[in-house]
């Protein structure tokens, strides 16, 4: 008999982990372990070393968010894998995400047969990717002029919450001047000349989240 993939999944809301739950144990070689309400939790309850993978989110309201959760899980020894599955998929979550070391990044309307897929990839150390991610990262690697970089991708997002170079330079612990720097490349990129159409474009575009978006 094949040994079950033990999974632990990582949710601010009951709901959501009582869905994944139930998709995930209809599958005769997935179980279930243990669940986890905040980031924090999903860290400790990854090290006990009995979880294969971890069903990640990225937005758990205080605290500590997905991305920090998966660096932090990763770092481990014989860390279990991270997929993440969450609403969001612009290159302001996926990339930071993939670059803490998650596995796979998944959607939370994927159907469930993809979700098991994924996880069973995830399982055996392969990459499971939504296919909206992987075209972006596909495209990003073919036409990299023409993509934002992390920093640039970051700048924008605080940009899109209101803030002045100033604070942004503070946040991001840069020099106002090399905030100018990194919104002149992206306003070259996205082919735009003031704050509000390079946030509007890089929305459009997928490069960051839609400051109106929910955060469930």
């Amino acid at each position: 008999m094949t040994t079950p993939i033990r999974l632990l999944v990582a949710d601010d809301h009951p709901v959501v982990r009582a869905g994944l739950r139930a998709v995930l144990e209809s599958e005769p070689d997935l179980v279930v372990v243990a669940e986890a309400a905040t980031a924090e939790e999903a860290v400790t309850r990854a090290a006990e070393g009995d979880v294969d993978v971890v069903l990640m989110d990225l937005q758990f309201g205080t605290g500590m968010n997905g991305t920090e959760a998966t660096a932090a899980i990763t770092a481990q020894p014989d860390a279990p894998r991270v997929l993440v599955v969450t609403i969001y998929d612009t290159d302001a979550d996926t990339l930071p995400t993939i670059e803490a070391g998650a596995t796979g990044y998944l959607l939370k309307d994927s159907p469930p047969d993809v979700l098991a897929a994924a996880v069973r990839t995830a399982a055996a150390g392969r990459t499971a990717l939504a296919p909206a991610v992987a075209d972006r990262l596909m495209h990003r690697l073919r036409a990299p002029g023409t993509s934002l970089t992390r920093r640039e991708t970051e700048v924008l997002v605080l940009v899109a919450e209101g803030l002045p170079n100033r604070a942004i330079a503070d946040r991001l612990h840069l020099t106002e001047g090399t905030v100018k720097s990194h919104l002149a490349r992206a306003y070259a990129k996205l082919d735009v000349d003031s704050r509000t159409a390079a946030v509007a474009t890089a929305t459009s575009l997928g490069f960051i989240r839609p400051t109106t978006q929910g955060r469930p």
